[in-house]
This record gives C-alpha cells, sequence and structure tokens, in this order.
C-alpha cells in the first residue's frame, strides 16, 4: 500500500492510451465534484456536464442520483479494502500494519484538498439509517471492525470487539481533526493512541 488510505475518495487510474469506460466516467465525475462541494450541492445536471454525456445516457447507467451515489461509496469501499489488505500482506506483523496505517492516515489528511472520510461525510448528508447510502456506510463500518479486532487478536489483546470499537474511534477522530486542524501530527498522535489501545488491552488479559 501506498501513503494513500481510507478517507479521501480515489478515481481509477487508467492505463495510458486506455479508454475509461462511461459508467467509470460517470463516476470519476461524481467522486471528484461529490468530495469536493459535498454529495447534496452535486445535481445529476452538473455530473452530466462534467461527464461530458447526455442525460439519456446518465440515466441509462444511474437511474436515480442515490443510485449512483451507493455506487460512488461502493467504489471506495473496494478501493479501502484492496489498499489495507495489501499493506497487511505487505508488512511482517500487525503491529507494523497497524503503524503503517497510522502513517498512511497521517500522509492522506495533508493532501491538498482533503475533506475527511468520504463516508462519514455521506453519512451526515443522509439522515435515513435504513436507506441505501447509509447501509453501505454502515456495512463498510462494520468490516473496518471486523480487520481491526483480527490484527489486535493477532498482538494478544483480549476484549478485540471493544478494543476495535476503540481504534474506529480513533480513526474517525484522526480523519476529522485532520480536515479541520493542523494535519501534521495526525499520523504520530494516531500511531501513539493506537498503541495504547493494544498495551491496555495486552495487560487486561
Amino acid at each position: 500500500m501506498s501513503t494513500t488510505t481510507s478517507g479521501g475518495p480515489t478515481s481509477a487510474t487508467a492505463e495510458p492510451g486506455a479508454v475509461r469506460s462511461t459508467r467509470d466516467r460517470i463516476l470519476d465525475a461524481a467522486t471528484e465534484l461529490f468530495y469536493a462541494h459535498g454529495i447534496r450541492a452535486i445535481s445529476a445536471d452538473k455530473i452530466i456536464e462534467r461527464a461530458g454525456i447526455t442525460k439519456v445516457t446518465f440515466y441509462r447507467h444511474f437511474h436515480t442520483k442515490d443510485a449512483l451515489v451507493v455506487a460512488y461509496l461502493e467504489r471506495q469501499v473496494a478501493w479501502e479494502r484492496d489498499a489495507l489488505g495489501g499493506l497487511r500482506e505487505s508488512v511482517d506483523d500487525d503491529a507494523e500494519a497497524l503503524r503503517r496505517f497510522a502513517a498512511a492516515i497521517g500522509d492522506v489528511t495533508c493532501k491538498p484538498g482533503f475533506r475527511g472520510c468520504a463516508f462519514i461525510n455521506a453519512a451526515a448528508e443522509y439522515a435515513d439509517p435504513d436507506g441505501p447510502v447509509r447501509k453501505v456506510v454502515a456495512e463498510h463500518r462494520t468490516w473496518y471492525r471486523g480487520l481491526f479486532a483480527g490484527m489486535l487478536g493477532e498482538l494478544g489483546v483480549a476484549d478485540t470487539e471493544q478494543a476495535a470499537d476503540e481504534l474506529m474511534m480513533l480513526r474517525d477522530g484522526a480523519m476529522v481533526s485532520g480536515s479541520l486542524d493542523d494535519p501534521s501530527h495526525v499520523g504520530g498522535t494516531l500511531e501513539r493512541a493506537i498503541f495504547a489501545v493494544v498495551d491496555a488491552g495486552r495487560s487486561a488479559r
């Protein structure tokens, strides 16, 4: 995994000379506009204009704007899971994986245009917990907790469920802090907080 990680959206990068599908072009435009300006602030017409397509073409791929929002978030889900899975595979143990995770969060919060976590931002705009947007967010957060619990278990933490909840709160706080405050200390602060949870969980065994 590179220095990018969860939070800010990414657009898939095509090989030089490759032709992006119409669906991908729509998602590229939506990713850029939703993240920069907020989902509610961006109309289908703005995405259509940015993608350089017709309304007929847009609605052929996405029958509603909410369907596009779900696809936008599902793209982020796939990217984050691939990135974090690659991170674990690239190191010898989960302690180092957590260190790199914290460093990657610090790196992404320092990038120009960072506006916090795409999933937290989406949840703030869609209040219905049973709606399709919040369901994508909830499922991804459940996956995150499972990932953290597995890593914490490998590190000898006793109550992995509670510790995973704590790491999720730390991750969320880091993303919000990075968007509102000076992000230069986010990575180091997050790493120290994560390992305070790990150490406390080990001593409880």
